[in-house]
């Protein structure tokens, strides 16, 4: 997965990347023999049947975040004790009785680490992800046909999610400068690394439609994730004002990849439909999934000693409360698929099953 489109010989997506159409015909592409240049993705015809597509993005110059909401910006104040940077119910380890016993300042950075994490996957999820995809919409080069507005409105989410990047990454430098707390990431986020190994066990013609299912989910399910975002006293405004720029914006791209899924089933063939339905529950699972060795290595960074770690990782995430935070949080973007009949496969309900995504 490369941060600029198409920059590295390899890349999964170079039958779509819109870098490669800018070069013109007759651009060779670095890597491939000689004398041989990938051709673009063919752009089967939309299927009549198929229903008019309904823009969300009818008022987007009027009430999209990067075009009316202003710049969220820390008060002096947002780093004293008396308010959090992140909601406490929002943060699992914050219900653990050994975290809520560390001193405040310990308990502080647990939230504020919380932030960062949020920020760091809000941001990699858009540039490195999300904005490919959309781009190559855009560009007409992902080889689904789509009405022209359809396209259009391509822009305006790339625009959209550039600027989530933007104000995500403002607000962890703001964090940071606020609490003097920095920053404890992995360098690759972990449903980065999780897509990458899904990407790496299949065969070559089989990615490009893994990372537009891998969009799909990650956009129809992050809407459901920002809806339990509270609105309490205690977290500063910027942050709640943050998260509820994202969660409207983020409305809207539902809605769009909604009407997209749509248009893809209907020009994929059956084998690979099957394949697609095979992929979802892993594709879920890899977006929902939370990092636990990064969140063993940051508790162990708050005074916890190994077993007091080992203890709170699996009292607060067991099986059970996975498994009934994925199918909650997962179940609007089942419903989708379902309806498409994605997993009338047997082999695609064993995979929900192996994934804790069957009702």
């Amino acid at each position: 997965m490369c941060g600029t489109v198409g920059m590295f010989v390899g890349c999964s997506a170079l039958s779509y990347c819109p870098r490669r159409l800018l070069r013109g015909p007759g651009g060779a592409v670095e890597g491939e023999p000689e004398g041989r240049r990938p051709e673009e993705a063919p752009e089967r015809p939309e299927p009549p049947e198929l229903p008019s597509y309904r823009s969300p993005f009818r008022t987007w110059y009027e009430r999209s975040s990067v075009r009316s909401s202003p710049r969220r910006v820390l008060d002096s104040g947002d780093g004293e004790p008396g308010l959090r940077l992140f909601p406490p119910d929002l943060v699992p380890v914050t219900r653990h009785p050994l975290v809520r016993a560390l001193p405040e300042h310990r308990f502080q950075e647990v939230l504020v680490q919380h932030l960062y994490r949020y920020l760091d996957f809000t941001a990699k999820l858009e540039y490195l992800v999300v904005n490919r995809t959309v781009l190559g919409i855009a560009h007409g080069s992902v080889g689904v046909a789509v009405p022209e507005e359809m396209r259009l409105d391509a822009y305006k989410m790339y625009c959209d999610e550039a600027y989530h990047a933007l104000f995500s990454a403002d607000l962890t430098a703001q964090a940071g400068r606020a609490t003097g707390v920095e920053p404890r990431l992995p360098d690759e986020p972990f449903f980065l690394r999780r897509l990458q190994e899904i990407l790496d066990e299949l065969p070559g013609a089989d990615r490009p439609l893994a990372e537009l299912l891998f969009v799909i989910v990650s956009e129809t399910l992050i809407s459901a994730s920002l809806a339990d975002m509270p609105q309490r006293d205690e977290v500063v405004p910027a942050v709640t004002g943050t998260i509820r720029d994202h969660a409207l914006d983020e409305g809207r791209h539902h809605a769009y990849f909604a009407q997209f899924l749509q248009r893809l089933w209907a020009q994929l063939d059956q084998a690979e439909r099957r394949t697609a339905g095979r992929l979802v529950p892993r594709l879920m699972d890899a977006f929902l999934r939370p990092d636990l060795d990064a969140l063993r290595e940051e508790l162990a960074g708050y005074g916890l000693s190994k077993d007091h770690v080992e203890q709170v990782i699996a009292e607060v995430y067991t099986p059970e409360v996975l498994a009934d935070h994925f199918r909650a949080t997962s179940q609007q973007t089942r419903r989708y698929f379902r309806d498409l009949g994605a997993f009338d496969d047997r082999a695609a309900q064993a995979e929900l099953a192996a994934h804790g995504l069957l009702d």
